[in-house]
């Protein structure tokens, strides 16, 4: 049954060619908002807080500050509003879902960069 299911989504679900990119990277993503009869495209820039899942099923968490407040948005890798990301820093982190970073504020909330 499962190798089924990957083969459907191997088949059959478009592939989007996006940038490799994992947790703690700082990332930027442009989307697409249908207001009424408009479009338009809006971006969110935050940490890579997590990826999960596998195939057409995976989904990355970025959070941001907004303010005082963190704001976290969830994005499907295979949604079709999703025009494009742009990784703007790649972060040096320890585990593949840093959770403890929504504890963290001021300086101790800095993730070190890896230079390319």
């Amino acid at each position: 049954m499962e190798s089924l299911i990957k083969f459907v989504q191997d088949e059959f679900v478009p592939k989007n060619d996006f940038p490799e990119f994992s947790a703690g990277d700082t990332i930027t993503v442009y989307y697409e908002i249908k207001e009424g009869e408009k479009t338009r495209t809006q971006f969110f820039r935050g940490v890579v807080i997590q990826r999960r899942g596998s195939g057409a099923l995976e989904t990355f968490t970025i959070r941001k500050m907004s303010g005082t407040v963190g704001v976290e948005r969830i994005f499907p890798i295979n949604m079709p509003a999703l025009q494009k990301i742009e990784i703007n820093k790649k972060g040096k982190v320890r585990r593949a879902r840093i959770f403890y970073f929504r504890g963290l504020t001021g300086k101790k909330a800095r993730i070190k960069e890896i230079r390319s």
